[in-house]
Parts: C-alpha cells; structure tokens; sequence
C-alpha cells in the first residue's frame, strides 16, 4: 500500500516519541533518574545522544504489537540498553538490569475453546479470544502499548484489574491511543505540553500524575509532532517516491485508495463515515 507506507513511518515516529516519553514518566514518578522531552531537543540524531550515560534501574517493560508503532518503541529500548528476555523468563524471575519482553498476538490471546491462537482466524473472530496479559501484569512495571485495537477485540486488562494487589504496572505509555480501549485506563488524550495523567486504582478517577495510589498514563494522539523535522521528512520523502506522480497525472492507485468523495458520495473504502457524513 503505497500511501501506507507514509503513514507508517509516521507510526513508526509515534512509537519513537511514546517509549521515550514512557520511560521519562517512570523516571518522574519514581525520582531514579532523570529524561528530558522529546520537543527540547532539535532532531532524532539530537535525541540519541542524550541518552549517552543515561543508567536504568531494575525493572521489567512490556512492549505489545508487532507493527511499526511497536518497531519505534523496540528502537528506544535498544538505544537505552534495556535487553530483551523471552515471556517464560520475563515471568518467572527478577533481574540485576533493566529488561524488555516483546509481546506479539500469539504471546497475549488464546482461543476460548481450543486454547490456541491462530493469527487469520484471530483477525475475523477476534471476539472468540481472551487476552492472557493479566499474567504480565503482576510482572511489569511500564507497559508500552502498540497494538491495533477494535471494538471486538478483548482488552489487555479490565478496570478492576487495577485494584489488585499485583497489579503492578506503575506507568503506561498507551501510543496507539485508543479512549477506553485495549487500555480501559485511558481516559482520552493528553497533550505536547502535559502528556501524562494518573488514573486512580481505587476510583477509576482522573488525576495529577505521579500521585500514590494511581498509575500514570501517557497517551497524546499527535506524538510524531515532538520530532517534527525527522517525521516531515520522512513523510516527505514517502509522498515523493510513492504519490507524487499519481498527483501529477491527476489519477492513480494511490490517488484512488485516497479518495473519500467522488460524485456527492462516499466511497467504498470510507463507507464507515456515513454515520458521521449524513
């Protein structure tokens, strides 16, 4: 998909911009080391290098979803030296540095009935699947968030979830930003400026962030906008190589997937604005 391959690297960015602002957070709440904001510094390169010397305490990151969003977040955790452990370690043992467990589709559902998980049949009945994230839960201290979601789609974990006693997770950086979502917690987005909110355990309640007795939630819809050179040019160079030529002919593939209106009526593809065009 020529116009996806855009909006990719602008996912890809989103993951970039969450993970770094996710480990900040933890650092803000817990005062062990300190991570300036994305926007302060000029480009990606800029941002690389302040993480030289930047030293993690022990803890445990989930990292969910397999697409580009999820690419961005696993770049973060390379460059800050945080090391990447399977499921089955992540859950039955502590370590001495910081660690990461990358969590795909067949690591976090499993069919009601057969107890498997098959990656097509998940895709057309994912209603037919729970969500087996509440094992990580008592084992993770941030959660990075890039899964697609759906209203059919089982949720990583409930409300409720929050008033366990294990129930660990101190910070989520939600980058896919679905409200009331695969993360029930998100209670909508917050900004450039003020990216993080807390979440009451007991209440469900929005707070200040970094407040005892709620977990902090980053999720800002606009989250390349903090690299705004690198994702611009990036999405530049995309619409060059891919659009460019599709707009000078005035017609195209491209042009065609794009399109949202023809003749007075939606098209095919955008069907699912009707409700909100009408």
């Amino acid at each position: 998909m020529k116009t996806g391959s855009a909006l990719s690297g602008l996912v890809f960015f989103a993951g970039i911009v969450g993970a770094h602002n996710g480990i900040m957070a933890y650092g803000k709440r817990t005062g062990d080391y300190h991570l300036g904001r994305v926007a302060e510094v000029k480009d990606y390169r800029e941002l690389i290098h302040t993480y030289f010397g930047l030293k993690l305490p022990r803890i445990k990151i989930a990292v969910t979803g397999s697409g580009r969003v999820a690419h961005g977040i696993l770049e973060i955790m390379n460059l800050m030296d945080v090391q990447e452990v399977e499921p089955d370690e992540y859950l039955g043992r502590e370590f001495l540095y910081p660690v990461y467990v990358h969590l795909k589709g067949s690591d976090l559902y499993r069919h009601k009935k057969t107890g498997k998980y098959n990656r097509n049949d998940f895709h057309a009945h994912a209603e037919e699947y729970d969500c087996v994230f509440s094992y990580f839960c008592a084992q993770t201290d941030i959660l990075m968030n890039g899964i697609y979601w759906e209203q059919n789609i089982p949720r990583l974990f409930e409300m409720d979830a929050l008033q366990q006693n294990n129930f660990r997770i101190q910070t989520i950086a939600d980058i896919t930003d679905d409200k009331n979502g695969s993360i029930p917690c998100n209670m909508g987005d917050g900004t450039i400026d003020a990216p993080v909110y807390g979440v009451d355990k007991l209440s469900g309640v929005k707070t200040e962030p970094y407040l005892s007795g709620s977990v902090d939630v980053m999720a800002v819809g606009n989250l390349p906008n903090e690299l705004p050179r690198d994702a611009s040019r990036y999405f530049g160079e995309q619409l060059i190589k891919y659009v460019l030529d599709d707009l000078r002919k005035g017609s195209g593939d491209a042009i065609e997937r794009a399109t949202i209106l023809k003749d007075g009526r939606l098209t095919a593809t955008f069907e699912y604005l009707a409700d909100y065009a009408y």
